[in-house]
């Protein structure tokens, strides 16, 4: 039996990482349920997206080749009608721009309950989810009285699927109602202008009100250099105009799951940490010993950003 549907996301021409994600968390759920998990990747390069979710733990991925971009009246009949032909016990989608837009609609087709951003989920009794309220400060367990579920995860909570694995792959026919198609992509248009994507980076120098001035950010752009990093910031930089949006870390910005964040003269508020806490390895820079980031910090250094930066660099360079 099909346990979980989970719906890939993929933007101009490319899976999205919570793609990966939503294996992880859809087998979990899945295995909970002791059933299957099928994968369905809709529009765009569908058969090489199907490769590329062909990961362990997937048991189906099914490909349905409409279009190239996302389009809402397209996901909603499409993730309506398999869900009706699978019967999953979970829909699961990205609790992204793209899944809150045709998520709510899925639900209300199938007359399901919807539970929106989770950070954590398993079936117990029932479904119980996990998800966090007033900026991140309180954690709040959901249990929904219900067979039949839809849920929206939040990107960066869970590890990314990997490995290759032996998954059937199926070509789904949708009967698609083209007079319900009334709106269609046209184009992109970067956010806060650039061509830097944060959340593609490996390893982010992040700097936050810390850093006082704004020709201080040079500084750590000399670290970034060195490092061959990206250049990131929480939202205190943002909202002075020092650094465009695209380059914003948090609830309001990007979530990011790099291999390394260095987080520099950021305190660690709920909303930055949200967008970060899903990074492999974290390094923060910080004169408050008590301040919230070095919670979550793999490595701690208490001193003077304009003390600790420099050797920094010297160090690297070096």
């Amino acid at each position: 039996m099909t346990g979980v549907l989970a719906i890939a996301e993929h933007r101009r021409g490319e899976l999205r990482d919570v793609s990966y994600e939503l294996i992880g968390a859809g087998r979990e759920l899945a295995d909970d349920l002791d059933e299957e998990l099928h994968v369905a990747v809709i529009s765009g390069q569908v058969e090489e997206f199907a490769r590329s979710l062909s990961k362990e733990g997937v048991d189906v991925v099914h490909t349905v080749p409409d279009g190239a971009e996302f389009n809402h009246d397209v996901y909603t009949q499409v993730t309506e009608q398999l869900a009706d032909e699978l019967d999953p016990s979970v829909v699961l989608m990205p609790n992204s721009v793209n899944g809150l837009d045709y998520g709510p609609a899925v639900a209300a087709r199938l007359g399901r309950p919807l539970v929106t951003d989770v950070v954590d989920a398993s079936f117990e009794d029932g479904f119980v989810a996990t998800r966090e309220m007033y900026g991140s400060k309180v954690e709040t367990t959901v249990e929904v009285d219900a067979e039949r579920v839809a849920v929206m995860i939040r990107g960066g909570e869970w590890p990314g699927a990997t490995g290759n694995g032996d998954t059937e792959v199926r070509e789904f026919e949708a009967d698609i109602d083209e007079s319900a198609v009334r709106t269609t992509v046209t184009g992109f248009e970067e956010v806060g202008g650039g061509d830097v994507d944060i959340s593609d980076a490996e390893v982010l120098v992040s700097v936050g009100r810390g850093i006082g001035e704004e020709e201080n950010i040079e500084l750590i752009e000399e670290l970034a250099e060195a490092l061959d990093a990206t250049l990131s910031s929480s939202r205190p930089i943002v909202d002075n105009e020092w650094l465009p949006k695209n380059r914003q870390v948090g609830q309001s910005g990007k979530t990011v799951t790099p291999e390394v964040y260095i987080a520099i003269g950021i305190s660690g508020a709920v909303q930055h940490v949200a967008g970060m806490k899903g990074s492999e390895t974290i390094v923060a820079i910080n004169t408050d010993p008590n301040a919230p980031i070095f919670d979550i910090a793999d490595y701690g250094i208490v001193d003077d950003l304009f003390d600790v930066v420099p050797a920094l660099i010297d160090e690297f360079e070096g």
